[in-house]
Parts: C-alpha cells; sequence; structure tokens
C-alpha cells in the first residue's frame, strides 16, 4: 500500500497520518475503523464477487465506502498497518459455535500486531468484540467498553479469546498469509450451514453503542443500554443503508436471491 493509498484510507476512517507507530496510535485506529467502515456480508446475497487481494479490498473498503467480513476488514486494516511501520501478523482462527463446537480452519483471519510497547490481538472483523486491542502478552483479564476480555492458552499451544467469560474464538499462533485464507472464505459465503449465508447483515459500532440493520430490523442501541428496533417498509432499506453506514446501494440484498460463487 502507497502512501496516497494510506492517506485515503486513513481519511475513511476519520483518522490523520500518525507520528510513530506505537501502542496508542494502534488503538485509536483500531476504534475509528470500528466506527466507520462496517461488518456486513451483503456481497454474499447481492451476488458480488469478493477477491482476497489488497488492492480489492482497497476498491471496496475505501472506493466504494462498504464494509465486509473478517478477511476483508482485517486483511485491509493489516495493509494499512504495515504501511504505517507496524509489524503485523494475520491468524488463523476457528469461532465457538453452539454447545461450544468449534468451526471450520480458517473460519476467523485477526491480527498480531508488534509495537514498541510490546505485541497486541486487533480485530476489526467480528462484529461485536473488544473496541481496543487486546495485550496479546497478557493472560489475566482486560476490561474493555466490549466486555470483560481474556486470553488463555490450550494444552495444543493455541490461544482462546474469551469475552465475559465465554469463549469466543482459538486462534492458531502461526503466521499465515492472506491467500491462505481463501478457502475458509469460500466456504463461510457459499456453505449452506454458514451462518452468513443464512442471514444479512450490516453493523457498525457508534459514540454511544451500536446500530445494525439485519434484513429490514434496524436496532440502534445507546447508552445505558437503551435499544430501539423496528422493521423497516421496503422503500425504507436503502437510505437507511445510505444513512446509517454511509453504504450506497442499487437494490436491496436478500437472504438466497444471489449466491456468488
Amino acid at each position: 500500500m502507497d502512501e496516497m493509498a494510506a492517506d485515503a484510507y486513513l481519511e475513511r476512517i476519520g483518522a490523520v497520518r500518525p507520528g510513530a507507530p506505537d501502542a496508542g496510535v494502534l488503538a485509536a485506529l483500531h476504534l475509528r475503523h470500528l466506527r466507520s467502515v462496517p461488518f456486513e456480508n451483503l456481497a454474499i446475497h447481492l451476488g458480488e464477487e469478493i477477491v482476497l487481494a489488497e488492492q480489492p479490498l482497497l476498491d471496496k473498503i475505501v472506493g466504494a465506502r462498504r464494509g465486509g467480513f473478517c478477511y476483508e476488514l482485517n486483511g485491509a486494516f493489516a495493509g494499512l498497518l504495515r504501511a504505517l511501520g507496524y509489524e503485523v501478523e494475520l491468524l488463523s482462527a476457528r469461532v465457538f459455535g453452539a454447545e461450544g463446537r468449534l468451526g471450520i480452519p480458517y473460519d476467523h483471519l485477526a491480527l498480531r500486531v508488534h509495537t514498541p510497547s510490546g505485541p497486541w490481538l486487533a480485530d476489526v472483523g467480528f462484529g461485536r468484540h473488544s473496541h481496543f486491542p487486546l495485550r496479546w502478552d497478557s493472560r489475566a483479564e482486560q476490561t474493555d467498553p466490549g466486555g470483560t476480555f481474556r486470553l488463555e492458552e490450550t494444552a495444543e499451544g493455541d490461544v482462546d479469546v474469551l469475552r465475559d467469560g465465554s469463549p469466543q474464538y482459538r486462534l492458531e499462533q502461526r503466521p499465515r498469509a492472506l491467500a491462505d485464507f481463501e478457502v475458509g472464505c469460500w466456504w463461510n459465503r457459499t456453505s449452506p450451514t454458514s451462518h452468513f449465508t443464512r442471514s444479512l447483515v450490516c453493523s457498525r459500532l457508534t459514540e454511544t453503542g451500536r446500530i445494525t440493520l439485519s434484513g429490514r430490523t434496524l436496532v440502534i442501541t445507546g447508552e445505558g443500554g437503551g435499544r430501539d428496533e423496528r422493521e423497516l417498509a421496503a422503500e425504507e432499506v436503502l437510505a437507511a443503508y445510505r444513512e446509517h453506514f454511509g453504504v450506497v446501494l442499487d437494490r436491496e440484498p436478500v437472504v438466497g436471491a444471489e449466491a456468488a460463487g
């Protein structure tokens, strides 16, 4: 990623070029990314291709001002961080599902980011998660606006990420390349058993809570746990994507209407 592309990315998330690649800047960029770039799987239900390479990711997230799911969001964020001087490693994870069952290999992509003060787990692609990076080298509880988190090593040498005591995903510690995640991405966007093919979501963090559009259900949460939920009429959906997420679409995505394959 060259300087021009990095500056465009920083503008996309409302940030300016930082002076040094330290932990404080990483935390600020992490939060701005979560508030600016939505976690969404709209491409799956619009029949759009998902390409795990730097330029297509930049074209989508920065150029088209869209969002994406973990492979896209963390893949692109890794490129930005590297352009700003960080050492970044892509890590593969398996997500915990019902009854504690683990998902497929390469089910999730997260980042280990090295700074002068130590390594951090950064993840802007897991939907509801920590607002700030988590200390990779700490096994103590870490308090975050998104909950209480803990990293716990397994007997096999992996690392479980827990939120409020509940395991979220299991990370392998071996660094991977973005291309390694293509099979996991393909499975998640095509398998009838993937929750991404069976649901429709567009969600982002806000300064006071979170806003989510699931199909035609708009949910806005605010300070103190306040929650406003309502069903949108068909003619309101595209305007809601545009108003709340900056996502401009020419047609409404519908579960099962399209399959990118």
